[in-house]
């Protein structure tokens, strides 16, 4: 009897020690995110992202981005102009200013009177606009084709002549500069420069997004119709909350995350995601490409 006792107190004892023991490790490290998603249009109230998809990464997007793009190097503009079959000078002057648009109100302002008379393009497209100003104190050429054989010296002068006055003339109206860009529309080489680039920022994000769930993906959530969203039982550290392949719109503005949280053990992150800590949609930087 004394024996049954002992057993039975044994196991008494050891019963009420299982709940006195500490729970799992990985319970007690645990955490929550809890966020709220909003955007605002310019001038209008905030709105809540509703029923969006939001994931949990390991790492930054834009990290990951960086990764994705050893595997997919981004497009070489001086290796694109090289390609392009237009004038040696042409290409030195976009390789020069890094970009291809011949086009727009910036284009024609960054022309010098130098650029137009040098690139041969350029000077075309200049002659062909103002041919309307031949007579009324346009430069007229003394210069001759036939003293190109007879007389080179002359020739050679004669020109250099006549491309001073055309920038000394330029210099002085610089409106008759103003839609010459017109004249280069055959040999603008911006709309294949920009569509490689578009094909080139598709593949990144799809070797991006594939890189983030593979490797980097700890949770994904869907937000409700008030924007809340919430990432349960989170061990505990350094988490960002972003969006791959979609993005919070509303009116003109355009919004993704990329945010950093830190989550600690047994607490719960409180999340507020709006303008303020929203990264550009992407479409920003399509407007602004060379």
């Amino acid at each position: 009897m004394k024996t049954k006792f002992c057993i039975r107190g044994l196991s008494l004892f050891l019963g009420s020690l299982i709940f006195l023991l500490p729970a799992p490790l990985a319970a007690q490290s645990a955490g929550r995110i809890d966020f709220v998603a909003r955007v605002a249009p310019t001038g209008g109230q905030p709105e809540p992202v509703r029923q969006l998809t939001f994931y949990l990464l390991r790492k930054s997007l834009d990290d990951i981005r960086a990764e994705a793009l050893q595997s997919a190097p981004d497009t070489d503009l001086d290796k694109f102009i090289e390609g392009l079959t237009v004038s040696p000078e042409l290409k030195a002057w976009m390789t020069k200013h890094h970009s291809v648009r011949l086009s727009g109100e910036d284009f024609i302002k960054g022309l010098t009177p130098e650029d137009i008379v040098q690139v041969p393009e350029y000077y075309k497209a200049y002659m062909a606009h103002n041919m309307a100003y031949r007579g009324i104190g346009f430069p007229e050429p003394k210069f001759k084709q036939k003293d190109i054989t007879s007389n080179p010296e002359k020739f050679k002068d004669q020109k250099e002549e006549y491309e001073a006055a055309v920038r000394k003339f330029i210099a002085a109206a610089p409106d008759t500069v103003k839609g010459m860009d017109l004249e280069l529309l055959e040999i603008n080489p911006y709309s294949k420069w920009r569509s490689l680039g578009d094909k080139q920022r598709q593949k990144l994000n799809a070797q991006a997004f594939r890189l983030a769930e593979e490797r980097y993906l700890v949770a994904h959530t869907d937000t409700d119709l008030e924007g809340h969203g919430s990432f349960a039982g989170i061990a505990a550290g350094r988490y960002w909350i972003a969006m791959l392949g979609t993005e919070a719109i509303s009116g003109d503005v355009r919004l993704r995350w990329d945010y950093p949280v830190t989550v600690r053990q047994g607490e719960t992150a409180q999340v507020e995601l709006s303008n303020l800590n929203a990264v550009r949609s992407s479409t920003a930087a399509l407007n602004s490409d060379n």
